[in-house]
C-alpha cells in the first residue's frame, strides 16, 4: 500500500529513491569520467539501480529490521552495482573513459546513498521513540510467555513505533470476540497479534474473517499448531518469530510506484489521444438527446474505505434513483446514444481523468456505489478485501464476465472472489492481460454491457 490513510510511511520509500537516483546522476559531474554520451550513461545507471534495487530488495526496510539488515543490503547493492558499472565499458565500447575517475565515482555515490540510508534509519527511529509519531496501534489476543515477550518488546522498544493498547485473553472468563472486535474498531487498532496456540480453530477463522472485512492487519505469534493452508511470512521483531497470514503485492512500495507511473502515462495516452475529440463530439450528441450535464459524477468507495467522486459520460435521462439503483436490461432511463457509449463501455472513459488525479488505477476492483459497499460489507464474506487496493476502470472480475448488474448472490460472489485473487497475486502482466482482453471485449461486445 503505497500511501496508508494518516500515515506518512509510504513517502518514505518514493523519497528514497528519488534522493539515491538524485545522487548516482548529479555525482558524474564532480569528476572527470569522460564520457562519450553522459546521456546514455544517465539512462544506463538509472534503469540499472532500478533493476537491481528491486532484486535485492534494497528499499524494503521495516520499522522492526535490525541495522545489520540495512548494511547487508548495503552490501549486497553495491557489490552488484560495482560489476555493472564497470560493464558499461565494455558493454558499451568506451575506450577514452577513466577508470580511476569511475571507481572515485564509485565510492562517493556509497558514502553518499550509505550515509543517506544510515541517517534515514535512525532519525526514523529517534523520531517514532522520542516525538512518538508514524506509530502503529497494536493489541494482542493471547497470555503465554511469547504473547507477554511480544508486550514488552513493543514496550521497550519503542524506536519500533508499536503503541500496545490492550491485552485480550481467550482463557479469560469475560473474555468476548464481539466485545474484542468493538474494541479494535472502536479505538482505530491498526494491527491484531494472536496467540494461536490459545485460540481455538473457529475462533482464528473469526479473526481472519473480522481482520479481511475491516482492512485490519492480522498476524500471529507462531506454535506448533496448525494454521491453515496458506503461505505464511515470516518476520522477526528483535529475535521473536512472527507470522503474517497475508502479503499483499501493492503494499511493496516498488510495486505501488510502478503501477502508479504506469497509471499516469496510460491515462495521459487516453485523454490527449482520445478524449479530446471524442469528448467534445460525445458531449454535443449527449446534450441534443436529453438536458443535463454531459458528464455523471457519482460518489464511490475507493481504496482503504474512501469516498470519492467517479466520472463518467452520462448515459441515462436525469432521474432521482442513479445513485441508489444500477442500470438494468432495457432500463428505460438508458438513452439512445447512452445505450451505445454503455454497449461499447465508452461512456467510462472519462475515469481516466479519476486515474491522472490518483483516485483510481486503469485496472483493479471496480467501485461500488456507497450503498452498495454498505450492503456488500454485511453480506459478503471479505468484501471488503478490494479496498486493498486502488478501484479499476476494468478489472480481472469484469473480463471474466462479472460486470454490470447483480442478479445473483452469486454474481457478486464471484466478482469479490476474482477482486480478491487480483488483490493477492498482482503482477504487472496481470495488469496487460487484463488490458487486453478488455479491449477485445470492448470490440466484440459483451452481453452484460447495458
Amino acid at each position: 500500500m503505497l500511501f496508508k490513510q494518516g500515515r506518512f510511511s509510504g513517502f518514505i520509500t518514493p523519497l528514497s529513491y528519488i534522493l539515491d537516483l538524485l545522487v548516482i546522476n548529479l555525482f558524474t559531474n564532480f569528476l572527470p569520467i569522460n564520457f562519450q554520451n553522459p546521456w546514455l550513461f544517465h539512462l544506463y545507471i538509472t534503469l540499472t539501480w532500478l533493476i537491481l534495487s528491486f532484486k535485492n530488495d534494497f528499499y524494503v526496510i521495516h520499522r522492526y529490521s535490525k541495522a545489520v539488515v540495512l548494511f547487508k543490503k548495503l552490501f549486497t547493492q553495491f557489490v552488484f552495482f560495482f560489476l555493472i558499472l564497470y560493464a558499461y565499458i565494455g558493454f558499451f565500447k568506451q575506450p577514452l573513459m577513466s577508470r580511476l575517475a569511475l571507481g572515485q565515482y564509485f565510492l562517493l555515490v556509497f558514502t553518499g546513498i550509505g550515509f543517506l540510508k544510515i541517517l534515514n534509519f535512525f532519525l526514523l527511529h529517534k523520531y517514532r521513540e522520542r516525538v512518538k509519531g508514524n506509530l502503529r496501534n497494536v493489541v494482542v489476543i493471547g497470555r503465554s510467555k511469547k504473547s507477554n515477550q511480544l508486550i514488552e518488546v513493543f514496550n521497550e522498544r519503542r524506536e519500533f513505533g508499536f503503541n500496545f493498547v490492550a491485552q485480550f485473553g481467550p482463557k479469560d472468563s469475560d473474555f468476548e470476540l464481539l466485545k474484542c472486535f468493538q474494541f479494535i474498531v472502536n479505538n482505530n487498532i491498526d494491527e491484531i497479534y494472536c496467540s494461536v496456540s490459545e485460540l481455538k480453530n473457529e475462533e482464528l477463522t473469526a479473526f481472519i474473517d473480522f481482520a479481511d472485512n475491516n482492512l485490519k492487519t492480522l498476524k500471529f505469534l507462531p506454535d506448533n499448531k496448525n494454521i491453515f493452508s496458506k503461505k505464511l511470512k515470516f518476520e522477526y521483531y528483535d529475535y521473536l518469530p512472527i507470522l503474517s497470514l497475508r502479503n499483499i503485492p501493492l503494499h511493496n512500495s516498488f510495486n505501488a510506484i510502478f503501477k502508479r507511473l504506469f497509471d499516469i502515462l496510460f491515462s495521459l495516452f487516453v485523454i490527449f489521444g482520445i478524449l479530446i475529440w471524442l469528448g467534445p463530439l460525445l458531449a454535443l450528441l449527449i446534450s441534443l438527446e436529453s438536458r443535463g450535464p454531459v458528464f455523471f459524477i457519482q460518489k464511490r468507495t475507493g481504496f482503504d474505505n474512501n469516498e470519492f467522486q467517479c466520472f463518467k459520460f452520462r448515459s441515462m435521462a436525469v432521474n432521482e434513483n442513479s445513485d441508489f439503483q444500477q442500470a438494468g436490461k432495457n432500463d428505460m432511463r438508458v438513452t439512445r446514444i447512452g445505450r451505445f457509449i454503455r454497449k461499447t463501455s465508452i461512456d467510462e472513459l472519462p475515469q481516466f481523468y479519476n486515474v491522472l488525479f490518483g483516485n483510481m488505477s486503469v485496472v483493479g476492483p471496480r467501485p461500488h456505489m456507497l450503498k452498495h459497499t454498505d450492503e456488500y460489507a454485511n453480506r459478503v464474506d471479505k468484501y471488503m478485501l478490494r479496498h486493498f487496493v486502488k478501484p479499476g476502470i476494468t478489472g480481472l472480475a469484469q473480463v471474466r464476465g462479472y460486470r454490470g448488474e447483480i442478479e445473483r448472490d452469486s454474481d457478486i460472489q464471484n466478482r469479490i472472489k476474482f477482486d480478491i485473487f487480483y488483490v493477492e497475486n498482482w503482477s504487472f502482466f496481470l495488469d496487460l492481460k487484463i488490458i487486453l482482453e478488455t479491449i477485445v471485449n470492448a470490440l466484440k461486445g459483451e452481453e452484460k454491457a447495458y
